[in-house]
C-alpha cells in the first residue's frame, strides 16, 4: 500500500476542489491512511482516531476555513482502546486551568482517573482499563462524546 504525500499543495488542491465543486469535505485515503479536508472543521466522526502531530496547519482560502487532518480506524475492539462508558462531555482535567488528567507517554496503572465525563450534572471518572502506556489521545476537552467512543489508546 502506497503512503499518502501530505504537503501543502495537497491540501491546497483539495481545498480548492471544495471551493470549486460547493462540497463541504472531501476525504483521500490509501488503506488506513485517509486526509480530511472540510469546511468549518467538524470533529471526526465516533471511533475514528485523529492525529493532529502530523496534521498540516489550517489554511485559510477567501471566507471558507479549511483543515486537514489524518485519521486512521480505531474501533472499540482495539486491544488498548479506552472507550466512553456513557454519553456526555468529556473533560481532560479536574477543573479549568488544572494539568490534564493523562499525557501522552504517561504511565497508568489499571483504575487510574484518565478523564471526566459529566452526564446529567454528574461528574464521572473513566479508569485506565489495563496498566500501560498512553499512546493517544483522541479526544478534546470539553466536547460530547457518545457511548463506546474511542478516548484513547493505552499499550
Amino acid at each position: 500500500m502506497a503512503k499518502i504525500r501530505i504537503d501543502d499543495a495537497l491540501i491546497r488542491h483539495l481545498a480548492g476542489l471544495l471551493e470549486e465543486t460547493g462540497l463541504t469535505e472531501i476525504e483521500l485515503g490509501s488503506g488506513r491512511e485517509r486526509v480530511k479536508v472540510s469546511r468549518n472543521s467538524p470533529s471526526a466522526p465516533s471511533g475514528q482516531m485523529v492525529d493532529h502531530s502530523n496534521s498540516p496547519s489550517a489554511i485559510s482560502s477567501g471566507h471558507v476555513a479549511e483543515s486537514a487532518t489524518i485519521v486512521e480506524e480505531v474501533g472499540p475492539d482495539h486491544p488498548g482502546a479506552v472507550t466512553a462508558p456513557m454519553v456526555g462531555t468529556i473533560y481532560l482535567a479536574p477543573e479549568p486551568g488544572a494539568n490534564p488528567f493523562i499525557s501522552v507517554g504517561d504511565e497508568v496503572q489499571a483504575g487510574d482517573t484518565m478523564f471526566i465525563i459529566e452526564a446529567m450534572k454528574t461528574m464521572n471518572p473513566v479508569g485506565a482499563p489495563r496498566d500501560g502506556r498512553v499512546e493517544r489521545v483522541l479526544v478534546g476537552n470539553a466536547t460530547p462524546v457518545e457511548y463506546g467512543e474511542v478516548l484513547a489508546l493505552v499499550d
